[in-house]
């Protein structure tokens, strides 16, 4: 073979090679639970990432141990479901090292009429339903604390917390725990629910009917989440610009639905 049509070949190859590794540094997998947080991303922010040249695609999970660990293992580029204080408690329980990068606008957790319509004194025995990780249901005895209906332990951690921590229960309240996408569900069953603003309004539930909303705060407001090599990659910032860009705010004000959301800084 002569030597023009050699290199012709290899300068061929080797730029087939640079556009397919550059067509898949534009490509962006990003994981979701139930929730309000793909349609947010899918109309507030991919818009002003497909400008930049990026492909977005959308995987679905139905827990966040998966998504997580989909993240760490470079399955997808970034996942939208969660707090900091929860993403904390999957990286140890796995050993990774994922990270928050932008806080996204966030339904709080709110208390729910059960066989209970109207917020009263508890009864002893009142059952209410609470999520069955710890950093969730820490969440759902704040909710509970504000009302005067329990007191919980000053030290207590999130991360780690569970109903040992609660230090006086006057009114005899039965926590009961279960999966995040059973409480709607299980309302009918149970006196009370506190359940995630996400599984609350990805099941038709608005947040104005809650008997009590929880207050805001930063620790508890979702994060997009990316293993942390990447932390400081492009997709990264340029995920960050999409949230930060005059295109989401106006999306995000612009839609009654989240009104009632937790907001970021940057939204306010």
């Amino acid at each position: 073979m002569k030597k023009p049509v050699l290199l012709g070949i290899v300068v061929a190859l080797l730029s087939i090679s640079s556009f397919l590794a550059n067509a898949q540094d534009k490509l962006i997998r990003v994981g979701f639970n139930p929730g309000p947080y793909k349609e947010q991303f899918e109309k507030g922010v991919a818009p002003y990432l497909i400008k930049k040249g990026y492909k977005v695609e959308y995987k679905d999970f139905s827990d966040g141990i998966q998504v997580n660990d989909a993240v760490a293992r470079g399955n997808i580029e970034a996942n939208i479901m969660q707090h900091p204080v929860y993403l904390q408690s999957v990286n140890e329980r796995l050993g990774i090292d994922n990270t928050g990068i932008v806080q996204v606008p966030t339904p709080p957790m709110g208390l729910y009429a059960g066989k209970i319509t109207q917020l009263a004194t508890p009864k002893p025995g009142t059952t209410i339903s609470v999520p069955n990780q710890a950093a969730n249901e820490y969440r759902a005895a704040l909710v509970l604390q504000s009302l005067g209906w329990i007191k919980i332990a000053d030290n207590s951690d999130a991360a780690t917390f569970s109903q040992r921590n609660i230090t006086e229960n006057p009114y005899k309240i039965v926590l009961k725990e279960m999966d995040n996408a059973q409480q709607v569900r299980a309302l009918p069953d149970v006196d009370y629910g506190l359940i995630q603003g996400n599984f609350a309004v990805s099941n038709g539930i608005k947040l104005e009917s809650a008997l009590k909303l929880e207050s805001a705060s930063s620790k508890f407001i979702n994060v997009v989440t990316v293993a942390g090599k990447n932390k400081e990659a492009e997709f990264a910032k340029d995920i960050i610009a999409g949230y930060h860009s005059v295109e989401f705010k106006q999306y995000i004000l612009g839609h009654g639905q989240y009104k009632g959301y937790l907001f970021p800084d940057y939204l306010k």
